[in-house]
């Protein structure tokens, strides 16, 4: 009988024959380069950072290179690269670059760095809007996936109560009884946990205030349904019809209005996580909620957080374009594309590029931003995951 081949017997254990272990950044990035879709969108966003950074250095200050705002009434309605008329124009009023990249509107503003303007303040937008719906929902779903089953006492719906009105009367400029409120309602929630953790017996004018009411996470998750029964756009026209126009409140309206889909994923995750074995490990051994929250919970329930606002962020751009469009959004002088867009629909037929440019830049960069969402989510889902 012939003696057994080690080189045979090298093969079959060879740990080359093994797929290679690699780290969970290095293992995202070589998922994502197998997506295509993926990363064009991912190209295509890191280009649209760019740009928008570089118009907010070319379009802002007392001297612009390029000056949005600039009036040339001589020049209006000229064609994408066409040069302009340098007999009739002064020397600072001359274009930059030469010619007028994308035209000019009925003003004669140079389109392109209207454009560049408007890059900044979607980029801005969009993820000061998600920042705020993220930081909200983390919040609300993380509290309702933890907490869920605690119930709320009527001493907190209370307190809770006299601090919003202490709200309302600081905003009115009353702060002397806000100030009084507000002292009340920390007293109260300080004295009712000191008694909470005592084991004295509740005193008899005391016992209203642990009476349970409802659980936190009732509370939570139907405060949810409830902004979800509302049309978000016509909520946020409304609102934006009863507050001064500014860039400011629409970033924190488009927020305010947009976190209800991140506290649901949130508060999933928590459900699933904290019946694991390593929080009750954590829990076993003393760790404070706080620690099992940030340290051992969170790191592991923010991939879906991620891909909603991935998607949150194209999201927010639509909808400050759409309101913008409408004349409800960012205020002039402040170039948008939607204002860009809303202007160009009365010259649709006799300067298309107005309407062109701004409609087409918003739906590559929507577009780029979905599809960078998606292979996100197939890729940090292993139910997703393509298998080779």
């Amino acid at each position: 009988m012939a003696a057994p081949d080690n080189n045979s017997v090298a093969v079959g254990i060879d740990e080359t024959f093994m797929p290679p272990s690699r780290t969970p950044w290095a293992e995202t990035w070589h998922l994502l380069r197998k997506n295509r879709m993926a990363l064009s969108g991912l190209v295509i966003f890191l280009v649209f950072f760019a740009v928008a950074v570089a118009g907010l250095a070319v379009t802002s200050g007392k001297d612009p290179i390029l000056d949005p705002a600039r009036v040339r009434l001589q020049e209006k309605l000229r064609p994408p690269l066409s040069a302009p008329k340098a007999e009739r124009l002064r020397p600072e009023a001359l274009p930059a670059l030469g010619v007028y990249m994308l035209g000019t509107d009925e003003l004669g503003r140079d389109v392109f760095a209207r454009m560049l303007q408007g890059a900044w303040v979607s980029l801005t937008v969009g993820f000061v809007a998600v920042g705020i719906a993220v930081g909200i929902g983390i919040l609300l779903g993380g509290i309702a996936g933890y907490y869920g089953r605690n119930y709320i006492q009527s001493g907190h719906i209370i307190f809770g109560l006299l601090s919003v009105v202490a709200a309302v009367l600081a905003y009115h400029r009353l702060f002397m009884a806000a100030a009084v409120l507000l002292v009340t309602a920390i007293a109260g929630m300080v004295i009712t946990n000191q008694h909470r953790r005592s084991v004295s017996p509740w005193p008899a004018y005391l016992k209203w205030m642990v009476l349970p009411t409802m659980q936190v996470d009732t509370l939570i998750m139907r405060a949810v349904d409830i902004m979800l029964c509302f049309p978000s756009f016509f909520l946020i026209l409304t609102v934006v019809a009863l507050l001064p126009p500014s860039i400011y409140n629409i970033m924190v309206i488009i927020g305010l209005t947009s976190w209800m889909g991140t506290t649901r994923f949130v508060r999933a995750e928590f459900l699933s996580l904290r019946e694991q074995d390593f929080v009750a490990a954590a829990k076993a051994l003393g760790i404070s909620d706080a620690r099992i929250i940030f340290r051992h919970i969170m790191p592991n329930a923010v991939a879906p957080v991620l891909v909603s606002a991935t998607l949150g962020i194209a999201s927010a751009m639509l909808t400050e374009a759409g309101l913008s469009f409408l004349g409800f959004g960012v205020p002039p002088p402040h170039a948008t594309w939607g204002n860009i867009l809303s202007d160009g629909k009365a010259f649709i037929f006799d300067a298309p590029w107005l309407t062109f440019a701004p409609g087409v830049v918003i739906l590559v960069v929507v577009l780029a931003f979905n599809l960078f969402g998606e292979g996100m989510r197939d890729i940090l889902n292993p139910k997703l995951r393509e298998r080779n």
